[in-house]
């Protein structure tokens, strides 16, 4: 790396490494290190009386040190929390050698460093649960400073809180901020209550491809790639549904997958384009039985997640408990716009649509239409866990048509804090039917809908060998996550959320610092200093320039002779 792209902090830091080396100490040892104790376990149940936790041997990050001569303590934080570390020199060398304390701990162990230690727990006069430590062990160095936050009359300073960087750097974030670490823990427990509450019901979680030749069950754009092997393009896929289906009409009663779907689309705090849900398929059963089994199955994760059905959402409070309200989608506008669209023809519908001052274009059929009002003017209101249900067939083209109503299909989505959260149907098993819809889309394609469904024959072939009557649902996990935890953008709920690419200042070519009269040695210097480009540097002030320069000069021992201030001024005149 090159001298003007480290911090003066990862240049000491690196002599740090080296001296280590050179004391015969390997700052990234191969053999395991035991742990037989964790900082929470500790805090909780250590009793002073029983002088439990005698023999700890218990590893993590410094995260903070205080040096006070002969004695200092240091914090340590590992998965679970932080404890305080007491090092006493003498104790920890015994002999002539006081390397280990002297220079080891104080001088070449930074914030950010890796160390396993073993001792005793005790309280100190300041009445802190700390172990004392009687054996240290460099595991990992930090080459990187951490961010470390200060706090001064209750304010809190130089905290790492920046969203786009805390999403670039997930690592840092966690390290930093060990609070987000639980919003992934309820993540996990969110799935795995799902997951048993499926298993218990006897339904069996499968897999089912990523890569396919024709991509299927929604109406999204795809990302589409090449096999080479076969020469033959295939898309990521952007729902398993077809598939799952497929595994109905082969005999299982009931499958689920949990999936990474794919879809190629614009990116918001409620959109990623990788994503994951629950998809669900269960034969001899109708989208009422399917509203049931959701209201059963999130109430529970409510449950499991934070105590109680009701769960706090910026300054709301939603509660999960069963039944929830239901709305027919032409009911949900009609309430909300006073407007009865549920005879309205495509043209009326378009007239409707942008009276109501919503965004709509010449190629949107009249499913697309009536979402778009939907999801302007009623789908925000709804905050309270709701079902919005008996969709416009146009709308739904894998949903079985209404068994009471014509231009009807037997759908359903729970929307929850003005955004959807599941999408249920009655699946459509008549494969005649399914064909005619396929060919629907097909046309809406021509007409230029690029979230048109493509026309499957593998599945169109599978529903001719019968699929017995189904009910299925997809629910996003992610965000169902975002409410349950109280997260306000899907990538705090995401490890590693996609981002736009970061954009990097590119520096100057030397000979544009040298058309302002500047030597070549001082060119790596200026830019040491945070001036990349000469636009950068004509912007500075010359008397500062000049401090800087100086120091950095002097700090790094360049022995280089001191620009004047005349010299500096010229440069920037």
């Amino acid at each position: 790396m090159a001298f003007q792209e480290l911090s003066e902090q990862e240049i000491i830091r690196r002599q740090a490494l080296e001296e280590l080396r050179q004391l015969g100490i390997n700052p990234y040892p191969n053999e395991p290190f035991e742990v037989n104790a964790k900082t929470t376990e500790i805090l909780s149940t250590y009793n002073d009386e029983k002088k439990n936790f005698q023999q700890v041997s218990i590893a993590g990050r410094i995260m903070s040190k205080r040096i006070m001569g002969s004695a200092s303590f240091a914090e340590l934080q590992d998965e679970h929390g932080r404890i305080q570390l007491y090092l006493n020199r003498d104790e920890l060398c015994p002999g002539e050698d006081k390397t280990l304390y002297n220079t080891v701990f104080k001088k070449l162990t930074d914030i950010g460093d890796i160390v396993g230690v073993t001792g005793f727990v005790f309280i100190t006069k300041m009445g802190e649960i700390t172990i004392h430590v009687k054996t240290f062990k460099m595991l990992s160095k930090c080459l990187r400073p951490l961010p470390i936050v200060k706090e001064k009359d209750g304010k809190i300073y130089d905290a790492f809180t920046d969203p786009e960087q805390r999403y670039r750097n997930r690592s840092l974030d966690l390290i930093v901020n060990p609070q987000n670490r639980e919003i992934f823990k309820k993540r996990t427990k969110l799935v795995n209550t799902m997951r048993d509450f499926l298993n218990e019901k006897g339904y069996l979680e499968v897999e089912t491809p990523i890569l396919q030749p024709i991509y299927g069950g929604a109406a999204a754009r795809p990302f589409k790639t090449h096999h080479n092997a076969l020469d033959m393009t295939l898309y990521l896929r952007i729902a398993n549904e077809l598939y799952l289906k497929r595994l109905i009409v082969g005999g299982f009663d009931g499958v689920y997958e949990f999936s990474k779907d794919f879809r190629n689309e614009g990116m918001d705090r409620f959109h990623n384009p990788e994503f994951t849900q629950m998809e669900l398929y269960v034969a001899y059963k109708d989208y009422y039985w399917m509203m049931d089994l959701v209201e059963e199955m999130v109430e529970k994760v409510a449950i499991a997640l934070n105590g109680s059905t009701e769960v706090k959402v910026g300054d709301k409070v939603i509660d999960f408990k069963r039944p929830w309200k239901r709305y027919t989608m032409y009911e949900a506008i009609q309430h909300f716009t006073g407007i009865d669209i549920s005879n309205m023809d495509e043209h009326e519908l378009r007239e409707t649509a942008r009276k109501l001052n919503v965004e709509i274009d010449n190629t949107m059929g009249k499913g697309k239409l009536i979402d778009a009002i939907f999801g302007d003017l009623c789908e925000p209101n709804l905050i309270q866990p709701t079902f919005i249900m008996d969709y416009p067939i146009e709308m739904s083209p894998l949903a079985k048509k209404h068994r009471s109503i014509d231009g009807l299909v037997e759908r359903f989505e729970a929307i929850c804090n003005g955004k959807e959260i599941c999408n249920a149907y009655t699946e459509l098993n008549d494969p005649i039917d399914q064909r005619q819809r396929f060919e629907e889309q097909l046309l809406l394609a021509k007409r230029g809908d690029e979230e048109a469904m493509m026309l499957d024959e593998d599945f169109l072939k599978a529903l001719e060998y019968a699929m017995p009557p189904t009910a299925g649902l997809g629910i996003g996990i992610d965000r169902l996550t975002m409410i349950m935890t109280n997260q306000p953008s899907i990538q705090e709920v995401i490890f590693f959320p996609q981002m736009r690419p970061e954009k990097r200042i590119q520096p100057d070519a030397p000979e544009k610092y040298t058309e302002l009269g500047i030597k070549d040695e001082w060119i790596p210097v200026i830019q040491k200093a945070g001036y990349y480009t000469v636009e950068l540097l004509k912007q500075a002030n010359p008397n500062k320039l000049h401090q800087e320069l100086c120091g950095i000069n002097k700090k790094h021992k360049l022995n280089l002779p001191n620009p004047t201030i005349d010299e500096v001024k010229s440069w920037l005149s």
